[in-house]
């Protein structure tokens, strides 16, 4: 542990909501703090959908981690992949060969993409959790929508006009308005041989309705919203296969040249770092300050913890709640520094539940009150702008949303390969390229066409 010559040291793994939360609320209480995170820079998750729908431009989401944490003197970053914690040594593995002593752990990385099982799928259903996976996405739509220029009427061009979300909580609701609009306004507007009303969004939920974690009356106010975008809602359907050609439901299969996946989630791998066994969704149990049991050193928070409220139910895996558990792990390691009387147990203060179905179009949950259409637009505007992290983010992203509020116009349209290949499909896509080609070397064939 510390000595009188050493400050404790405290590593903090990852850096999204609950890493950074930590680390501000230990900023000037005499610890030592590096930041371990794989990617050099923090997004703001919850408008990763804008960059996919070409809305915003990445670096309007997302600021470096060493900017944000540049005035905390005593806070340190590490690019970094962790492969294991060594809880008796007190050490953290990197993948680089590295080791990390601490005095105190938290555990912050987060959540990935979640397929039941199913992981081949994939490959040709992507997610949507990093500044990659929005590109990717973005890339993915773009194209879709060019390669369908160039196609005579039929079957393969209403196949590349064709967007299956699966999964209807806030991520697929909201990408689902978010396409249904730049598809139809895009299209309509820039694009010579296809028309707004080609193109076919389909949102699938293997629920009974959509935003199950709303109330009712405001889960059906959002599938209202949809259908007047012209999403085509499928409630209580399963998918059962995905494909490079689409999506198997029960009783149907749908051709899609674009599906995403927005059904699930799972934890990163930090129960078998730990050493411990996590539940089904790979989240660790947690004890009422947020320690792992047995182990009061280390601290799992976020979307990695698994911890109930006083009603029994879980706390959700949203940015506030993650933010609000950084927070108090991080007063609980700073009370034990300072010898001071250690916080209450960890309490969830649910402030409400947001989510956007489009232009004009939202709903709000603040439990004693409900909220939807142009006002709860509004708030959701003004909630976004407002925890972005920066000024600049904050200032750009406000003047982007007014500009397209009066244009309609998605200035971020760029078409681009991460990695110089699968430039059509993406890295999930390996016949990418020569889809792509295709569109070229095909050209004087479909002249006549265009």
């Amino acid at each position: 542990m510390a000595s009188p010559e050493r400050p404790p040291r405290v590593v903090i793994l990852g850096a999204g909501f609950a890493g950074l939360a930590a680390a501000r609320e230990l900023c000037g209480k005499g610890v030592d703090v590096t930041i371990v995170d794989r990617q050099n820079h923090h997004v703001f998750q919850p408008l990763l959908y804008q960059v996919a729908t070409a809305g915003l431009s990445p670096a309007d989401i997302a600021a470096p981690i060493r900017s944000i944490v540049k005035k905390h003197e005593r806070t340190h970053v590490r690019l970094g992949e962790v492969v294991a914690v060594n809880s008796h040594a007190r050490l953290v593995e990197l993948a680089e060969g590295d080791f990390l002593p601490y005095d105190y752990l938290i555990v912050a990385t987060g959540a990935r993409h979640g397929y039941f099982g199913r992981e081949e799928w994939a490959e040709h259903a992507p997610g949507l959790k990093t500044i990659d996976d929005a590109t990717l996405l973005r890339r993915k739509i773009l194209l879709a929508l060019e390669h369908a220029e160039t196609l005579p009427p039929g079957p393969e061009r209403d196949r590349q006009l064709t967007f299956v979300l699966v999964g209807g909580g806030p991520t697929g609701v909201e990408m689902a308005g978010a396409i249904a609009e730049l598809t139809r306004h895009s299209v309509s507007m820039e694009f010579r041989t296809i028309m707004s009303k080609l193109s076919r969004v389909v949102l699938i939920e293997a629920g009974p309705r959509l935003l199950a974690s709303f109330p009712e009356r405001l889960s059906e106010c959002a599938r209202r919203s949809l259908d007047k975008l012209g999403v085509e809602v499928r409630l209580s359907e399963r998918v059962v296969d995905v494909d490079a050609r689409g999506v198997g439901l029960e009783n149907e299969r749908i051709d899609a040249g674009t599906v995403i996946w927005s059904a699930g989630v799972m934890a990163s791998p930090a129960a078998r770092w730990l050493g411990v066994e996590g539940d089904r969704a790979g989240r660790v149990a947690v004890e009422a300050d947020l320690s792992l049991p047995g182990r009061p050193d280390v601290f799992v928070v976020g979307d990695v913890a698994s911890r109930s409220r006083a009603d029994g139910r879980p706390v959700p895996g949203i940015a506030p709640a993650a933010k609000q558990m950084g927070v108090h792990a991080a007063r609980v390691i700073a009370a034990r520094v300072t010898g001071r009387q250690t916080p209450p147990p960890f309490r969830y203060r649910d402030y409400g539940n947001l989510a956007t179905i489009g232009r004009k179009r939202a709903v709000a949950d603040f439990g004693h009150a409900q909220v939807r259409g142009t006002l709860a637009w509004l708030l959701w505007c003004v909630a976004h702008v407002y925890f972005l992290v920066g000024f600049r983010n904050r200032l750009i992203v406000g003047a982007n949303w007014l500009w397209h509020y009066f244009t309609f116009d998605r200035g971020a349209r760029l078409i681009t390969a991460l990695d110089g290949g699968a430039v059509f499909g993406g890295r999930h896509d390996p016949h990418g390229a020569e889809q792509f080609r295709n569109i070229v070397t095909d050209a004087p064939q479909r002249a006549a066409h265009v």
